[in-house]
């Protein structure tokens, strides 16, 4: 049963790997690729090399720097780069030619500029999040950041930054001011969503529930929810009562569940419920 379990969440996991892997592409060559919007990592240098010199497709020179970037990872970073990261990577280059062959797109979609932008954006910022929640991305620029980190003193996150920067910078140059302007605001703008994705990921709901009935709650938790549940005493000074505490968390789609138990179980229960995202320890994030 154990064994069953497992490989429904691996089947389950690399299915969800290769819809962000989709979605990444989509986004690109969708939106962004047509209007030249270079927003940094591999597509990004891509859309340059491709206007620089246009002796291949973007998908063909996307797959090229992967390689590349690849090959140098390996031998520069070892197990860094991880087997999740290499896999992405492949699927991310083949994906971006399928979408080249089946989907071919010379000149934006739309004459909103903007509004292309923004969709790309979101569409590859959701993507990333999703990989970046799994420990995984598609290589390509995150290889040079972890480099650069590792031989210099800046974090992958600054390393990341200024790699991306001088790509959309680039455009600038290579394209006119209104592509450059729109690439340097894709790639801060992008960063702020990724941010935000990647914390409603994580969000959580935090219970302290003060009730006279806590036999029942805790076990609901422990047997049913499946986390932990820690009590202490108190006495309410208004009604001079004495009740237990109870503090648990748990994440969004069972907060709902543990609520409507508390209410059936103690009507008379005094509950308040927060939000967070930055809760450390098992059965959610490990430092």
């Amino acid at each position: 049963m154990t064994e069953k379990k497992g490989l429904f969440y691996e089947i389950r996991k690399w299915l969800i790997l290769n819809f962000a892997v989709l979605l990444q592409v989509f986004g690109i060559h969708v939106f962004l690729t047509p209007n030249g919007f270079a927003t940094g990592g591999v597509s990004g240098l891509a859309i340059l090399l491709r206007s620089a010199l246009p002796l291949m497709t973007q998908a063909e020179y996307m797959a090229i720097l992967n390689i590349l970037l690849l090959i140098v990872g390996v031998a520069v970073l070892g197990k860094s780069c991880g087997v999740k990261t290499i896999i992405c990577t492949v699927l991310f280059s083949v994906e971006a030619k399928l979408l080249e062959i089946v989907l071919p797109i010379s000149a934006p979609v739309t004459d909103q500029p903007f509004l292309e932008l923004v969709y790309g954006i979101l569409l590859t910022s959701v993507a990333s999040a999703i990989l970046f929640f799994y420990n995984t991305s598609t290589g390509g620029m995150d290889i040079v950041a972890m480099i650069l980190s590792r031989k210099t003193s800046l974090d992958v996150g600054k390393a990341c930054l200024a790699v991306n920067a001088l790509i959309a910078g680039a455009t600038f140059f290579l394209f006119n001011v209104k592509v450059g302007l729109y690439s340097c605001l894709g790639l801060f703008a992008k960063s702020f969503v990724v941010d935000a994705v990647i914390e409603q990921f994580d969000v959580c709901k935090a219970f302290t529930i003060i009730t006279t009935k806590p036999a029942e709650i805790e076990q609901y938790v422990m047997t049913t929810l499946h986390h932990g549940v820690t009590s202490y005493d108190a006495k309410g000074e208004y009604t001079g009562e004495q009740k237990t505490v109870l503090l648990t968390v748990c994440r969004r789609i069972d907060a709902v569940r543990l609520q409507k138990h508390v209410k059936r179980t103690d009507p008379g229960a005094f509950i308040i419920i927060t939000t967070t995202s930055e809760i450390i320890g098992r059965g959610f994030r490990t430092v």
